[in-house]
C-alpha cells in the first residue's frame, strides 16, 4: 500500500504548530501524450493537495491538452528549448515550498512521492530516488551511470547513488539558488546535486525501482554518454577545480622528473622536454589553484 500523503491537522490542534510545507509537482513533458494523463490523474489521486505543474517543451502532439484535462496546470514553451529549460521553468512557475521533480513518461511512481517528503523531516534539503541496478534503461546506461556515481562520489567526498536520477524533491528556495547554472539540456540532475554538496547543502537518497517508459526516449545513447561525461568534467571544473587539475599537474610533474632522471643517467644532462613537462605540470596546478578560488566566489553565500 502507498503511503498516505500528509493531510493538514485539525482545526482544535494547536494553533502554534509550523504549517505543513506546501507541495508542487513539476514534469517536464516534450511529446508525451501516452502517458502524461494517467501520470498526471495518479498523481492527483495519491497527493490531491498538490499542485501539478506540467511544462510542455514544444510538443507536437497533444500533451498540453490531455495534462489540462488530469487536472495538471500547463506551462508552454514555444518552441523545443530542452529539458533542463523545462525544469528551469517550472521550478520558477511552481507555488510549493518543496518542489517534487518527476518524469512524465512513466518511469517514476507516484506512489514513492511520500518516500522523498518523508525524508525531509530528518533535515535534508535534497532528496533523490536511486535507481536499482534492475530500474536502469540497459545495460550499457546502467555502467555508465555507475561511472558517473563513482566519479561523482569522488569529487564531493561523499557517496552518490545515483547522480542523473530526474526524481527529486528540493527546498523550492535552495533549487532556485542554482538555476543559472542549469543546463537547458539534459543532466540538470547532475549538475543540481554538486552545487548541493559543493554549497553544503544536504542530500538523502531514497530507493525507488524505474518502470519502462510509455513512448519513444528522447536519449541518445553515445551522444548524450558523451554530453554527460563532459558535463562530469565541467562541474568538475566549477564544483572541486583541485580535484581536476591536481592530479594532471602531477602527471605532468611526475613524467618530467622521471625523463630528467632518465636523461641525466644516459646522457648527463636536463633535456628541453623536460622543462616542458616540469612547466606543464606547474601552470596546470597554477591553473587549478586560481579556479578553486573562483569556485569559492560562485558559490559563497550570504548569511
Amino acid at each position: 500500500m502507498p503511503l498516505s500523503p500528509p493531510m493538514s491537522p485539525p482545526a482544535n490542534e494547536d494553533s502554534n504548530r509550523m504549517p505543513m510545507p506546501s507541495v508542487s509537482v513539476v514534469l517536464p513533458a516534450r511529446n508525451e501524450a501516452a502517458a502524461i494523463g494517467q501520470t498526471v490523474a495518479r498523481i492527483r489521486t495519491l497527493y490531491p493537495e498538490a499542485e501539478i505543474v506540467v511544462v510542455d517543451d514544444g510538443s507536437t502532439d497533444d500533451t498540453a491538452r490531455v495534462a489540462a484535462e488530469a487536472g495538471a496546470r500547463v506551462v508552454r514553451h514555444p518552441y523545443g528549448m530542452g529539458n533542463g529549460a523545462a525544469i528551469k521553468t517550472g521550478a520558477r512557475a511552481a507555488k510549493g515550498d518543496i518542489i517534487v521533480f518527476m518524469d512524465a513518461d512513466g518511469q517514476h511512481d507516484p506512489a514513492d512521492i511520500p518516500r522523498l517528503l518523508a525524508k525531509f523531516d530528518e533535515g535534508y534539503d535534497m532528496v533523490v530516488g536511486a535507481r536499482g541496478a534492475g530500474s536502469q534503461a540497459s545495460v550499457g546506461r546502467g555502467l555508465a551511470n555507475a561511472l558517473y556515481n563513482r566519479l561523482a562520489s569522488w569529487m564531493v567526498d561523499h557517496p552518490v547513488a545515483d547522480l542523473t536520477s530526474g526524481f527529486r524533491a528540493v527546498r523550492a528556495d535552495k533549487f532556485r539558488e542554482f538555476l543559472y547554472l542549469l543546463p537547458n539540456g539534459f543532466s540538470y540532475p547532475t549538475t543540481i546535486t554538486m552545487a548541493f554538496f559543493r554549497s553544503a547543502y544536504s542530500v538523502a537518497y531514497v530507493p525507488i525501482t524505474a518502470h519502462k517508459r510509455i513512448g519513444t526516449s528522447h536519449i541518445r545513447p553515445l551522444r548524450d554518454g558523451l554530453r554527460f561525461l563532459l558535463i562530469i568534467f565541467k562541474i568538475a571544473t566549477l564544483y572541486a577545480p583541485l580535484k581536476l587539475f591536481g592530479p594532471v599537474a602531477l602527471g605532468f610533474l611526475a613524467t618530467g622528473l622521471g625523463w630528467y632522471a632518465h636523461t641525466y643517467l644516459t646522457e648527463g644532462r636536463f633535456t628541453n622536454m623536460s622543462a616542458l613537462l616540469l612547466s606543464a605540470g606547474v601552470i596546470v596546478f597554477l591553473i587549478g589553484l586560481i579556479s578553486e578560488q573562483i569556485t569559492n566566489l560562485t558559490y559563497k553565500r550570504d548569511g
